[in-house]
């Protein structure tokens, strides 16, 4: 404890104000024009870009299985509008990412972009009312909300502009997946969904990783490509958390029936 605040709570604000002075000081991130060239371009049924529009379908289940298990779930009461949040954004995901394949650019862009942020920012308020504090995850939650969709229409405005800036987005997208970790290692007792989130932020990242590699990917097989593999991967990553709220749920009932 140093001057009545904990070490630990200092390292995690310490790295959340170098991360916004980094991107402050960096360069603006323009988009790049080719990201909207993704390797499959195959229609099918009439539909455009059939596997990375069709792809998107697991973000739909996911949510919708997600928004009713919390529904019934006395386990998540507590900070029950976050997790709530969260579902809404992961089923809108599939309807916003889908939309943007139909026809990518920068306009579409947006409303692919706009329910992540809705699913970034409800995660966040999960993890601080899990590990750090559920009033703050209370507080937080509408001016996280406010901030990620600020960071897509700043971006898209820029880019109206002719100017484009993807900082403020990267920042809301990536320095969580930096302070997540940290902070369910530092308080790993305070909560049960450790391995959960370990497995949400693995999924993530694979699909990350199959997003870079789209043509690769598809070059390999010819049958799909990285950007629809990812979707799928994606998707797998709130799926973990919910399987952990489902394994909360479950040895909660066995302790009551010992």
């Amino acid at each position: 404890m140093v001057n009545g605040i904990s070490w630990r709570y200092a390292l995690l604000l310490a790295v959340l104000v170098g991360g916004m002075i980094a991107a402050l000081l960096a360069d603006p991130i323009a988009q790049d024009p080719a990201y909207h060239l993704f390797a499959d371009r195959r229609s099918l049924f009439g539909i455009p870009n059939f596997l990375d529009v069709v792809s998107n379908t697991p973000f739909a289940l996911v949510g919708a299985v997600g928004l009713y298990f919390v529904s019934l779930d006395a386990a998540t009461a507590s900070n029950n509008r976050a997790w709530r949040v969260f579902f809404v954004g992961v089923f809108l995901t599939a309807f916003g990412s889908g939309y943007y394949h139909l026809a990518p650019d920068n306009d579409t862009l947006v409303w692919d972009r706009l329910p992540m942020t809705i699913a970034f920012m409800g995660f966040v308020s999960i993890v601080v009312g899990e590990y750090l504090s559920e009033p703050l995850a209370k507080r937080l939650l509408l001016p996280l909300l406010v901030v990620g969709a600020a960071s897509v229409f700043y971006w898209a405005h820029t880019e109206a502009l002719g100017r484009g800036d993807l900082r403020a987005y990267a920042l809301v997208q990536f320095l969580p997946m930096l302070l997540i970790p940290m902070v369910v290692l530092l308080y790993r007792d305070r909560s049960d969904l450790g391995p959960y989130v370990g497995w949400m932020i693995l999924f993530y990242m694979a699909a990350k990783l199959l997003e870079f590699f789209d043509v690769a990917v598809f070059a390999a097989g010819g049958i799909v490509s990285g950007h629809s593999l990812k979707h799928v991967f994606a998707a797998m990553a709130p799926a973990s958390l919910l399987y952990g709220l489902r394994q909360r749920r479950y040895h909660a009932a066995r302790r009551l029936t010992l």
